[in-house]
């Protein structure tokens, strides 16, 4: 589809951002909100995860002007999981352009689940939605490197610029998760099958198996998802990570994607794009205002946290966050035309 756009610039109208004591306190009426959800379940088909405590749970918020405020477990690192999928798709898109990954794997939800084989049948191999694994796998593979090790890297220093520090692997989960990912054995297989995956698809899968292994904590997530927010400078650093380009593209791939098949009531009731993670961190991103991060492993039926939806529901009503609230532009008491 062309429509002729690419050299016009974005017009940025997203309102002024919240105060940061309105910030401040309403993260903790969030929190108190939130915290006697019991419903949902730890993940546990990664062996490694099954022990995590579901007890746990932290919000944060980080603004555009590099201002950090949280509560409750911000600072208790768990894996990146499913979040790399968005950080990664946006590396990979500053490199190779937003053209070649929608025609290698396209930017739509297929509305099934995120480790769905059925997608790529359906689709003749095309993997439609680059936040489910068969759209995360085929953009792995896109990224830059002359081996298996050269890519992990050039992910590792993306991801950590994108947090404003240098992030770890977790070598326990890791080893848990490979050996565990049959599955995603399965789908790079058979998108090498189809053409869409031009180097060893088990070293894919053992690249994206470690992306998914990086430790990160709410704070963490929450810097990350600013980044996307301020046009690609991280709030902390000060870096410029992606272009303002690249943070539109991610963020509407997000919009449509983020929340695995659930992502079209998430955009309905939270009005924001965001993206979610097996151990329990949704990120959530306010353009030209702040990254929304929450943390609780309780997990629905889609994958998603309990906890932290509920939460980021309320900050983006109360913070003037939601991308789809409008009030009458007619305030003078005029009768409308």
């Amino acid at each position: 589809m062309d429509l002729d756009v690419s050299a016009v610039p974005y017009t940025v109208a997203t309102g002024a951002p919240p105060s940061s004591d309105d910030v401040a306190e309403a993260i903790h009426v969030a929190y108190d909100r939130s915290l006697d959800l019991t419903d949902g379940a730890v993940a546990d088909y990664i062996p490694e995860l099954a022990d995590t405590s579901p007890d746990l749970f932290g919000i944060c918020v980080a603004e555009v002007d590099g201002t950090v405020q949280g509560v409750g477990d911000v600072d208790h690192p768990f894996t990146i999981q499913s979040i790399s999928k968005a950080f990664v798709w946006a590396l990979v898109c500053e490199e190779i352009g937003d053209e070649k990954l929608i025609d290698l794997i396209g930017v739509n939800n297929t509305g099934l689940a995120f480790d769905s084989v059925m997608s790529l049948e359906l689709n003749d191999g095309h993997p439609m939605n680059p936040m489910g694994n068969a759209g995360a796998l085929a953009t792995t593979a896109l990224v830059p490197g002359d081996s298996p090790d050269e890519q992990w890297e050039f992910i590792r220093k993306g991801l950590s610029r994108f947090a404003g520090k240098d992030l770890e692997l977790d070598e326990a989960v890791y080893r848990s998760e490979s050996a565990s990912n049959q599955r995603n054995q399965g789908i790079a297989r058979l998108l090498e099958g189809y053409g869409r995956i031009g180097s060893n698809p088990l070293d894919v899968v053992d690249v994206y198996t470690k992306q998914c292994s990086l430790l990160v904590t709410a704070t963490d997530i929450a810097v990350m998802g600013a980044t996307l927010a301020d046009g690609g400078i991280n709030p902390i650093t000060g870096a410029r990570v992606v272009s303002e380009t690249v943070c539109h593209d991610t963020l509407a791939v997000l919009a449509a994607s983020g929340l695995y098949q659930n992502s079209g009531e998430w955009l309905f009731r939270i009005g924001l794009p965001g993206k979610s993670g097996v151990t329990g961190g949704i990120v959530t991103i306010a353009p030209g205002k702040a990254g929304i991060a929450t943390f609780s492993p309780r997990l629905d039926a889609a994958g998603n946290s309990v906890r932290g939806q509920r939460a980021t529901a309320y900050l983006s009503r109360r913070l003037g966050f939601d991308l789809f609230a409008s009030r009458p532009h007619n305030t003078s008491g005029k009768s409308p035309r």
